[in-house]
């Protein structure tokens, strides 16, 4: 078989959602297969046990689309996010799913197997498909439903510079969307609200500082009490309008905090990932603020900075062939 056709199977269980992908030796995407976990309406998350059972149901089915019909070419390793950071003691029980099917795949396929971390996943998908790929160092915001963080990146070696010292804005964005009466996870409905909104309200008290950390949980609170209020008055503009609201208190304190960090460590290449790097309403603000500035910023494929195997299979591939 032609080496072009060689190619990674690459498995991520995180917290909502089962992701399956496959690429080949050019970093190409064969197969990208993602399903979200089911969350009921009104309810804000999953406990790890049900989410770990749904893994479970979706593996199945996700591996026998992404390897039917020959598109897969010939699988030279399998690799899979076994943790959600690279760091000693980082654990969560629904990477087990991922760690045990990618394991019997490998047996199966008689190949070897690579673990990596779902951060990584995360860097390596925006990595490979951005303006990144050949810097060894730059600062990277992973910004998800469970993780708000500033990183350093200098080559494999990842630290925790700066972030929130409580909420991620990824609870936020979801605790607010059920309180207007969104499913969650609500993140792409809070997105498309807050780009038709007309203009922000002005509830909203600023998201404190120091240095390159701050905390989220006033701001949620009062975004939760105002939106409970609208919602039992029946207030859709002014809903948007909150929303737009959060959300430009979002893309501010990721600016003041991009600035400081450059200013910080002299590192200018900053890069998104995580869920929330792909709202097109933060996205955009941050692209305008810094179109003219030393800082260069790095959305990539934004698609890409949801949950997704991605990162994962590419990192495997890095394993096998660099």
């Amino acid at each position: 078989m032609n080496k072009k056709t060689e190619s990674i199977l690459g498995i991520d269980t995180s917290n909502y959602k089962t992701s399956v992908a496959i690429v080949d030796r050019e970093g190409r995407i064969l197969c990208d297969l993602r399903t979200l976990l089911k969350v009921k309406q009104g309810e804000r998350g999953l406990r790890q046990s049900d989410a770990l059972f749904q893994h479970i149901e979706n593996l199945p089915e996700l591996l026998e689309e992404a390897l039917s019909g020959g598109r897969a070419g010939q699988i030279r390793a399998v690799a899979f996010s076994r943790r959600p950071r690279p760091v000693e003691g980082s654990y969560m029980p629904v990477f087990k799913a991922g760690t045990g099917f990618g394991r019997a795949a490998a047996a199966a396929l008689q190949v070897p197997y690579f673990d990596f971390s779902h951060q990584e996943g995360h860097i390596e998908a925006i990595r490979a498909c951005g303006s990144f790929g050949s810097k060894e160092s730059f600062l990277c915001y992973h910004l998800s439903g469970g993780t708000c963080e500033l990183l350093q990146v200098e080559g494999e070696n990842i630290r925790i510079i700066g972030g929130s010292k409580d909420l991620s804005f990824g609870q936020a964005i979801d605790r607010v969307g059920v309180k207007l009466g969104m499913q969650f996870p609500a993140g792409k409905e809070m997105d498309e609200n807050a780009r038709k909104a007309e203009a922000p309200s002005r509830y909203l008290k600023r998201i404190p500082r120091d240095g390159l950390y701050f905390n989220l949980s006033g701001l949620e609170t009062q975004c939760s009490r105002k939106a409970e209020q609208l919602v039992k008055e029946g207030a859709a503009g002014e809903m948007d309008a909150l929303v737009r609201e959060l959300f430009d208190k979002i893309a501010w304190i990721l600016i003041e905090v991009t600035e400081e960090a450059g200013s910080q460590t002299g590192i200018n290449d900053v890069m998104f990932t995580g869920g929330v790097s792909s709202s097109m309403y933060i996205s955009s603000k941050l692209k305008e603020h810094f179109r003219d500035t030393s800082i260069c910023i790095d959305f990539g494929n934004q698609e890409l900075s949801q949950d997704n195997a991605v990162g994962i299979a590419l990192l495997g591939g890095k394993k096998i062939w660099q």
